[in-house]
């Protein structure tokens, strides 16, 4: 064949067909008009059901990774806690005291001031944090109270309610908004005619094994106050109770230094959790006649005194009796829920700081009597961490 024709027919089969351009669609550009542009019902269920398993199998992670953060930022807040304690002890020569209060000598008090009737506490209540603040970066708060006067004044009404951010674990939950003091009966505490709020706290103070309003010393051991009635030195009962004595770093008008913790600050409970969703605790301090109320329940928790708004013991107290009619030591979330002890909502346990400002988290299955001993200063005791 000539060459020649058979490039033109290669170029007459190559020409496209001319259309009819007012033809449907279909027709002008051939079966591409038919191309599926979604998914089928089933292609879709099985693109859900596979979004579905990635979620299920990520969430964890980025929940994980939260805590992992949280837990982080409460173990900071308390080593700035421990650290502000070391400076506070490097300027006074002792640690602040876990409230400072003045309590009468037979439980009564003039008309005109305040009396916690279970403690015989008068005020002006000061707590431990609250003592710390101008070596915490706290000095705006710290210039705004008026220590000359009691907590419950009204200069301090304001100041009071101030919420502190290294005093709040980011795990905690029940509210980091100031709190109403409340009662015994569970109603607010109305002072000069108005209820009394305080800013919130999860972090406590470590007042031992008994009960926390006890002083270390009894009228027995010849402890001597100055009644704030009389200007007088004499010697005052513990509450009716010489057997309510502390063992721990921080009680009332405790005057704690380094020489008095025997068995060693690397072996001691200082501070610790304690989260609002179990009870309100506050930086600020004590209230007489104020109670802490319990908002998880159980057969052996119920209210207790103002103390408890700022410290914690361990147990076992001989007051508190479990079900079987045994003495209770309630570590880390103990199921008993009691108002008194420390309380994380980190899963699995919590933080403490000891003596020597290092932070530690401490399991829930903790050994009870380990637990008790680790919040004694004078037990005697020393402890492998790495194998709790």
């Amino acid at each position: 064949m000539h060459p020649n024709l058979t490039t033109a027919c290669w170029l007459t089969y190559s020409l496209p067909q001319k259309r009819d351009s007012s033809g449907p669609a279909s027709k002008r550009f051939g079966r591409r008009g038919n191309c599926r542009h979604a998914f089928t019902l089933i292609e879709l269920l099985v693109v859900i059901a596979i979004i579905g398993v990635l979620v299920g199998l990520l969430l964890p992670v980025v929940q994980a990774a939260r805590e992992a953060a949280r837990r982080m930022s409460c173990s900071n807040n308390l080593r700035q806690v421990g650290l502000a304690a070391q400076n506070y002890h490097a300027a006074y020569q002792r640690f602040p005291a876990g409230y400072v209060s003045h309590p009468t000598t037979d439980g009564s008090a003039p008309a005109s001031v305040m009396m916690d009737p279970v403690t015989w506490d008068a005020g002006p209540g000061w707590g431990w944090a609250a003592g710390l603040l101008p070596f915490a970066e706290g000095n705006s708060v710290h210039d705004g109270l008026r220590f000359d006067q009691p907590i419950w004044a009204v200069t301090n009404r304001e100041t009071i309610a101030a919420t502190i951010p290294m005093f709040l674990c980011p795990s905690g939950t029940g509210g980091d908004e100031p709190f109403d003091v409340v009662n015994e009966a569970g109603n607010p505490l109305v002072i000069a005619g108005q209820p009394m709020r305080l800013g919130r706290s999860h972090y406590v103070a470590s007042h031992g094994q008994e009960s926390c309003w006890g002083e270390c010393g009894s009228a027995a051991t010849g402890e001597v106050f100055t009644n704030i009635y009389t200007s007088a030195t004499e010697i005052v009962p513990i509450n009716g109770d010489a057997a309510n004595v502390a063992d721990g770093p921080f009680f009332r008008n405790s005057k704690t230094k380094f020489r008095d913790v025997l068995d060693g600050t690397s072996n001691t409970i200082f501070f610790g959790e304690h989260s609002s969703a179990l009870s309100e605790k506050t930086w600020v301090g004590v209230v007489p006649g104020a109670f802490t109320h319990p908002r998880l329940t159980s057969p052996e928790n119920g209210p207790d005194a103002a103390a408890t708004l700022t410290l914690v013991h361990a147990g076992p107290s001989g007051g508190e009796l479990d079900i079987t009619g045994s003495p209770i030591i309630h570590p880390v979330n103990f199921p008993t829920y009691h108002v008194g002890q420390m309380y994380s909502e980190h899963p699995g346990g919590g933080f403490v700081c000891l003596g020597d400002g290092s932070v530690r988290f401490v399991t829930n299955f903790i050994d009870l009597f380990l637990w008790a001993e680790l919040s004694s200063m004078n037990e005697h005791e020393v402890i492998d961490w790495e194998k709790l």
